[in-house]
C-alpha cells in the first residue's frame, strides 16, 4: 500500500513545475466545499451565538487570547 511519505517522496522528484501543479490540485482538493462540515459549522455557531446572547458563554479580547497562546 503507497503511503504519504511514499508520495511525498516522489513529489520531491518531480520538477519544480510539476510539484507546483501538484500543491496546487491538493489545495483546491482540500478547500473544495462541504456542504456536510457547512451545515455543522453553521450550527455550532447558532448554538455559541444564542449561549452569549443568554448570557451562558463570556467573551474573551484579542488581546486574552493572544497572550495565552503566544508561547506555544
Amino acid at each position: 500500500m503507497i503511503t504519504a511519505k511514499d508520495i511525498y517522496l516522489h513529489a520531491l522528484a518531480l520538477k519544480p513545475q510539476e510539484q507546483a501543479v501538484l500543491v496546487d490540485k491538493l489545495i483546491a482538493h482540500l478547500a473544495a466545499p462541504d456542504k456536510t462540515i457547512d451545515e455543522l459549522w453553521t450550527t455550532e455557531s447558532e448554538s455559541r451565538i444564542n449561549a452569549y446572547e443568554q448570557g451562558q458563554l463570556q467573551s474573551v479580547s484579542l488581546g486574552e487570547v493572544l497572550e495565552k497562546y503566544k508561547n506555544l
